[in-house]
């Protein structure tokens, strides 16, 4: 009798259990087809990136987008929507930049080149000097300031193609434009060239943050990358003369900060509605594009989880929310003030994915967790290896969500191929014709699988 009770009752356990892997299955798959055959990521971000255009922190377009974001998400139908207050930089980039490489009297080459973020600008007539070429900073300290007093700096240290991970060829090299302008500054120099972080060879110079540090203003000095066809020219010109100038023009120019917002909207969980669950991109972008990819892509595909949850009926445990954040380009302020006031009003954070690497094909997903929660993590790789999406990784998750770092806190950053990305960030050509829109599809329904997954598991 007692066996066959055991019996009974372990054919039930295990019908209960492939029951639930099976739902689990079909919600993934509804997941997947719908977003697929009616999504509206694509047409989202045809409106963001055409209608509204590039949205710097503090730019009219950036009020817009935060206006579009607001009632889009109201649209929806969510429990919640509302907005968060930030104040944010802003710079205004000006007229037409321009600059040419002199190698003797009416003998000038011009090359393509865009003001850094948070530079100032040149005098009124431009700024004309010889070039000294540094691949690090440890070649510019070697210099010394006797050999650098005058004169343009130009960094033109590439980034290693060897590396199969984009992202860390990026890590190595970024910090000559973000540093760069203070160090130079501190020897002498009276500006600085950047070469544009891109792993391909174009005319596009790519744009990006950089800072003074706490230098005093008299001491800052005007800072622009160059393209990677114009630093290789540049670079090539040096070692046949190295006495040429290089002139630049650029009037750039900082004002107090603004008030913004972040957007936000929720879905009430119906078990554990103290329980939150995170997902976002930045809605600001840089000027030179209209942010396709960086980080159109990742706001519209955040959007679109919330709307495959409510349009495929499902009802969430825990609350999920979406955060459009604001100023992540040059200032961070809508991640931080996020992670404050959530901090403020003690509320319980279990998971925060970001999507900020373009609208790539997905491929997985990065995490920072600790070892008992990325072995649950790990548990869940059947449901995503039919989609190609369980590439499942220790490492960095997003800046925007990084502030909600405590710990406890599962952060986790959609990985999507990453090969192309450098093209396009930070530059002119990212537009929205640079965008696929299956793969983008493809990208809303990763995010939403393992926003799905979290929800139903938990941590």
């Amino acid at each position: 009798m007692k066996k066959i009770i055991f019996s009974v009752g372990f054919l039930l356990f295990t019908s209960i259990v492939f029951s639930q892997k099976v739902d689990h299955v079909k919600q993934i798959e509804a997941i997947y087809n719908f977003s697929l055959t009616k999504g509206k990521a694509y047409d989202w971000l045809d409106h963001l990136s055409n209608q509204i255009g590039g949205r710097l922190s503090g730019s009219l377009n950036a009020e817009r987008a935060v206006s579009w974001g607001k009632q889009e998400l109201k649209d929806l139908g969510l429990d919640r929507v509302y907005l968060e207050n930030i104040m944010v930089p802003k710079w205004v980039r000006g007229t037409f930049e321009y600059a040419s490489i002199i190698t003797g009297p009416g003998r000038s080459t011009n090359v393509p080149i865009c003001s850094l973020g948070g530079s100032i600008s040149t005098p009124t007539s431009g700024l004309r000097a010889q070039v000294v070429e540094v691949k690090n900073f440890e070649e510019l300290e070697l210099l010394g300031k006797e050999n650098i007093n005058g004169k343009f700096i130009f960094y033109n240290r590439a980034m290693p193609a060897g590396l199969i991970n984009t992202f860390e060829a990026y890590s190595k090299t970024v910090n000559q434009r973000s540093q760069g302008a203070e160090k130079a500054a501190r020897l002498g120099a009276v500006g600085v060239i950047v070469r544009s972080m891109n792993l391909r060879l174009d005319d596009y110079p790519h744009t990006g943050n950089m800072s003074y540090g706490n230098l005093p203003n008299k001491m800052r000095i005007p800072a622009a990358a160059i393209s990677t066809n114009g630093a290789q020219l540049l670079s090539s010109m040096l070692s046949l003369n190295n006495d040429l100038f290089f002139y630049l023009k650029q009037d750039c120019r900082n004002f107090p900060d603004v008030p913004s917002n972040n957007v936000i909207g929720e879905i009430k969980g119906i078990e554990f509605p103290n329980e939150i669950i995170v997902v976002g991109g930045h809605l600001d972008s840089w000027d030179l594009g209209d942010g396709a990819h960086d980080d159109g892509a990742g706001i519209v595909q955040s959007m679109e989880v919330l709307r495959i949850l409510k349009k495929t009926n499902y009802k969430p445990k825990r609350t999920i929310r979406v955060v459009l954040y604001m100023n992540e380009e040059n200032g961070l302020r809508g991640g931080t003030k996020y992670a404050k006031n959530s901090k403020n009003r003690k509320e319980n954070h279990i998971f925060a994915l970001e999507s900020d690497a373009g609208g790539f094909t997905p491929r997985g997903f990065v995490f920072e967790a600790t070892k008992k929660q990325f072995e649950k993590i790990k548990s869940w790789k059947s449901y995503l290896e039919p989609y190609m999406i369980d590439r499942l990784e220790l490492g960095g998750s997003g800046a925007d969500i990084g502030p909600l770092r405590n710990g406890k806190t599962v952060l986790s950053g959609l990985r999507p191929d990453s090969q192309r990305y450098f093209d396009y960030h930070h530059a002119a050509n990212d537009t929205f014709d640079a965008i696929n829109k299956r793969e983008l599809e493809l990208g809303a329904a990763a995010m939403t699988s393992l926003i799905y997954l979290v929800d139903q598991f938990g941590f």
